[in-house]
């Protein structure tokens, strides 16, 4: 396939891991690139908080040299504090800033940022500019269909945007206030695609490769971006890879075994960048997700719910490898 290219950064493929609060932390991010995401995104950092010099943001913006190409996204709706918040993040050496502008939970919305500055095109292009003229890397934004049905203004917003300097565009084909309810609107995507001349990401329900395909195909952009299909999942990006290299290929599932070591690989990296205590809380939702179409889901997802320590996780990794083989 041919190499993408984002300002200066290139891409070896074409699916991009979505930043996901909560989730997509240095270990995340470092498994999906080691399966072929083709880019990866710092969960969201507050500008505010960081003008506080807020740990916790100071620890959500650490990247390894094994996550690259990496971006770190930030947002807020003060043009000064971004460019600021922006200019602190390059201690981190980001491959990219991305400013988000879809978040749609009320907590970030309510105070007229995320999905917010969709209402206020203008302030959009003022955040822009402002970030794109305190940083040497490309900055990208990613939006939303619109606040709602009777203000879809995906294309006026991306257009704005690319004056003032994005380089790319990431788009969810959901309204804020859709939050992730279906249908997502890929028509949107494909409009903002024909109205700009950066890169497009397309974002939304890109559950499988044949979807990435057939979303890539009908919008016309070079690139996707998943988020909750990679959830205990993170062959997805190997398998969108293939797929598009090969649409006859036979995409081989990972076995039992395969996936539960590769979750309790990513745990243990958890616990390594995050004590055990922390990262054990933080992973339950984690582990769930790889337990996920297998016999006795369920009650390993309970299960889940309730480990402390890795002794705890390699238990639960054996009951699911015995309630599998001993049925």
């Amino acid at each position: 396939m041919e190499k993408i290219k984002i300002g200066n950064v290139e891409f070896k493929s074409r699916a991009v891991l979505a930043p996901m609060a909560g989730i997509t932390d240095r270990a995340y991010r470092e498994l999906c690139v080691e399966f072929g995401a083709a880019y990866c995104v710092s969960e969201m950092v507050s500008s505010k908080a960081l003008s506080f010099n807020s740990k916790k943001s100071e620890e959500l913006m650490e990247i390894s040299d094994y996550e690259r190409p990496c971006g770190i996204q930030i947002f807020g709706d003060d043009p000064k504090c971004m460019a600021d918040a922006a200019v602190h993040s390059m201690e981190n050496k980001p491959d990219i800033i991305d400013i988000n502008m879809g978040c749609p939970a009320p907590k970030i919305s309510s105070n007229g940022s995320g999905s917010a500055l969709m209402k206020n095109p203008l302030l959009c292009g003022e955040i822009v500019k402002a970030v794109t003229s305190a940083v040497d890397v490309p900055v990208t934004v990613k939006i939303r269909k619109g606040w709602n049905n009777s203000a879809v203004n995906a294309v006026e917003v991306a257009k704005i945007c690319e004056q003032a300097g994005a380089a790319a565009i990431t788009i969810h084909g959901r309204t804020r206030e859709q939050y992730y309810k279906p249908p997502v609107d890929y028509d949107i995507i494909k409009e903002v695609n024909n109205a700009v001349s950066i890169p497009v990401i397309a974002n939304g329900d890109i559950t499988s490769a044949k979807i990435a395909k057939e979303v890539m195909d009908y919008t016309g952009c070079q690139l996707v971006m998943v988020g909750r299909a990679s959830l205990g999942n993170p062959w997805i990006f190997s398998e969108i890879n293939a797929y598009l290299e090969n649409p006859d290929c036979i995409i081989k599932a990972p076995t039992l075994e395969e996936k539960l070591n590769v979750m309790c690989r990513h745990i243990e990296k958890m616990v390594e960048y995050k004590g055990e205590h922390m990262a054990m809380l933080q992973a339950r939702k984690l582990i769930a997700g790889y337990f996920k179409g297998m016999r006795g889901a369920a009650e390993l997802r309970n299960q889940s719910g309730k480990v402390c320590t890795l002794n705890d996780l390699y238990a639960l990794k054996n009951k699911a490898l015995s309630s599998v083989y001993d049925a």
